[in-house]
């Protein structure tokens, strides 16, 4: 499943290179209810050709309906939907009831717009992410190193500043080492969350029987037959990566660790009691040779403390956890 954010970019850059203008929009911010986070974007040529989404399709119509008009010939314009009318307050109320703010760029077929979406789309395949900074007046552009993790979009507006800072990089990844009730429970969790889901175990009966496990929604998950330790150390992970070892079987799992902290993965994680743990990161340190700041990269016991029993309230405290961190909140402000 390609990143809809990927989407929109490529087809960016081919109306480009074809000469034709664009226009990106760009949620800002949401207040109430809202079918898109702040980050999701919509880019349109004037005759209508768009490619992502803003809304349910109210705010897409209405947009497009503007620009085919002509509206938003300015280098950069911040709009809202569902607070009133009138030029910056656009007439259409969403159904939800809630108010959606919307950047929206232009950008002529040159070759500045073509390094920008360029580099945009090295971020979203997996290299480096990216802070990207608009100026809300004059529309300037910067791009800048980030490592992905926090809210996708600050508004600074102050000491003479009023800017959108939005965090741009490749969707979600979970690399579920091994097979387990509990690594069914957080693929699913996990393809609900939009991540990207990879499974990886060399023993092929434990394949099929999670394959036979989802159904229908294996269909959005890749399955690789190999040690999950071989699969990170090939470079299978990137910085949007969480690695999650599940199995109670250190063959599988310690191996898997040892190559995990040597890679950009935000998070990893490894099932076991107090007792496991502790046992687990003395193994590390004299069998694997890890140092403690390696150690102290994996979570262990992985996941929230919610008092889960079942596999799948397991797999709820895991994927809560990881979308704490990605989301850049400490534990203790929860």
């Amino acid at each position: 499943m390609q990143h809809l954010d990927l989407r929109v970019v490529r087809r960016a850059l081919a109306w480009l290179r074809d000469g034709r203008t664009l226009w990106l929009a760009t949620v800002l911010s949401t207040y109430g209810s809202s079918p898109r986070e702040p980050g999701a974007w919509l880019a349109a040529t004037r005759d209508g050709d768009h490619v992502g989404s803003l809304s349910g399709g109210c705010v897409e119509e209405d947009f497009l309906e503007r620009l085919g008009q002509g509206d938003f010939d300015t280098p950069v314009r911040r709009v809202r939907y569902g607070a009133g009318d009138g030029v910056d307050y656009p007439a259409p109320s969403l159904p939800c009831g809630g108010v959606l703010d919307v950047l929206v760029e232009r950008f002529a077929p040159d070759q500045a717009a073509l390094a920008h979406f360029s580099a945009l789309e090295a971020a979203l395949e997996g290299r480096k992410p990216l802070i990207r900074r608009v100026d809300l007046d004059t529309g300037t552009l910067s791009l800048t190193q980030d490592d992905g993790l926090g809210d996708r979009v600050v508004l600074v507006d102050g000491n003479g500043e009023a800017s959108a800072q939005l965090r741009v990089g490749p969707a979600a990844r979970l690399l579920l080492a091994g097979v387990s009730p509990v690594a069914v429970a957080c693929a699913q969790f996990a393809v609900g969350l939009g991540f990207e889901v990879i499974v990886c175990d060399p023993r092929e009966g434990m394949l099929e029987s999670f394959i036979d496990e989802l159904g229908g929604a294996s269909g959005n998950i890749e399955k690789v037959a190999t040690l999950p330790s071989r699969f990170i150390a090939e470079g299978g992970c990137h910085a949007a990566t969480a690695v999650v070892a599940l199995t109670h079987d250190p063959r599988i799992d310690d191996l898997a660790m040892i190559e995990a902290v040597r890679s950009e993965a935000f998070y990893i994680g490894v099932m076991g009691s107090l007792q496991t743990s502790r046992a687990r990161a003395e193994r590390l340190s004299r069998s694997g040779g890890l140092n403690a700041d390696e150690i102290a990269r994996i979570h262990m016991p992985i996941g929230l403390n919610l008092g889960s029993k079942t596999p799948a309230e397991i797999a709820l405290a895991v994927m809560a956890d990881i979308v704490r961190v990605r989301r850049g909140k400490d534990r203790h402000a929860l």
